[in-house]
């Protein structure tokens, strides 16, 4: 197992350089540059930049440079000071700007992983063993409809209950007294007070595809001889259930570890902006548009990297929840 782990962690190094060089080729294969797009920002409230001043805009930001002459500098200081560059837009270094914020995310997405295991696997288990009951059909139509409803629409909706119905404070992940303080442990409580409105919205679509996963796993093991020959034992139903089937139907779930963490911070651009969090997805989504290569490649680099780890946690718990599984 330390041999594999130790095999992953190099593998990661030349797969890091790889996909921070093409997030740095592809955030700037737009036409123009930051520069550009801050003229154009500039001219649509009437004010006129002059070319001198462009160029002298473009010299300031090292964008005169070729593009692989940028690229080294960045990973260069990344590599021997930690310092991921200064961000255009924000004038600002990128690492003040991202670790919050990450840190933020981090917590939102640990906390709807939680809260999606928690209610997709006993609602799978059940599913699966009471097939075709009533309770089987509702959950069913739960997880339709947690398909297919947008998660924006269920954030504007969940709001406006949230704040009429129960006079909730609702936007943001913080009460305004806390947004610009330090933190402290009254904060912390805060932190939680409001997170449980973003933890249901992004869990419900991806609980509503576990449910389905672990339903049908659920019942391709069920029928197999190894569950009749352990019934015909006297083991008793729920710890042939825990033992056998449901060891082998959580794969699927440890599986999704390696996509749902980058995606829960990549992918909820949306619902990040309805509810007004103070997470990476919205700065993510600025920095793109905006150009600010040195941000954006920042925040691709670091979703890349939770990737690649969570890809590594999933082939290890892989290989301690089922035995047929082997890391050589």
């Amino acid at each position: 197992m330390l041999v594999f782990i130790a095999k992953r962690f190099l593998w990661m190094i030349p797969s890091l350089f790889a996909v921070s060089f093409l997030a740095f080729v592809l955030i700037q294969l737009p036409p123009g540059d930051y520069v550009t797009t801050y003229i154009a920002t500039l001219a649509a409230s009437n004010e006129i930049v002059d070319q001198n001043t462009a160029a002298q805009l473009r010299e300031r930001f090292g964008l005169g440079d070729p593009m692989l002459v940028q690229y080294f500098k960045w990973i260069w200081g990344i590599l021997t000071r930690g310092d991921f560059g200064i961000s255009f837009e924000w004038q600002q270094p990128v690492s003040d700007l991202i670790w919050e914020r990450m840190a933020l995310t981090l917590v939102l997405a640990l906390s709807t992983l939680i809260a999606t295991w928690a209610i997709a696997l006993p609602i799978g288990v059940f599913s699966a063993v009471r097939k075709y009951s009533i309770g089987d059909y509702f959950f069913t139509a739960f997880t339709f409809f947690g398909l297919a409803v947008p998660s924006f629409l269920l954030a504007l909706v969940l709001m406006y209950i949230a704040a009429v119905e129960f006079g909730q404070d609702v936007g943001g992940l913080f009460s305004p007294e806390y947004e610009n303080a330090s933190w402290s442990f009254a904060k912390m409580v805060d932190l939680f007070s409001h997170l449980w409105l973003p933890v249901i919205i992004l869990a419900v679509s991806s609980t509503a595809s576990l449910i389905r996963v672990m339903r049908a796993n659920m019942l391709d093991e069920l029928p197999k001889p190894y569950v009749t020959t352990a019934r015909a034992k006297g083991l008793s139903e729920f710890r042939l259930l825990m033992k056998y089937p449901l060891m082998i139907a959580l794969n699927p779930f440890i599986s999704t570890i390696a996509w749902l963490l980058p995606n829960l911070i990549s992918g909820s651009v949306v619902v990040a902006i309805v509810l007004n969090l103070p997470t990476a997805a919205p700065l993510l989504l600025q920095a793109l548009m905006a150009q600010d290569m040195y941000l954006a490649g920042a925040f691709v680099l670091l979703i890349c990297a939770l990737t690649l780890i969570g890809s590594l946690i999933s082939d290890i718990l892989l290989a301690l929840v089922d035995p047929r599984i082997r890391l050589e």
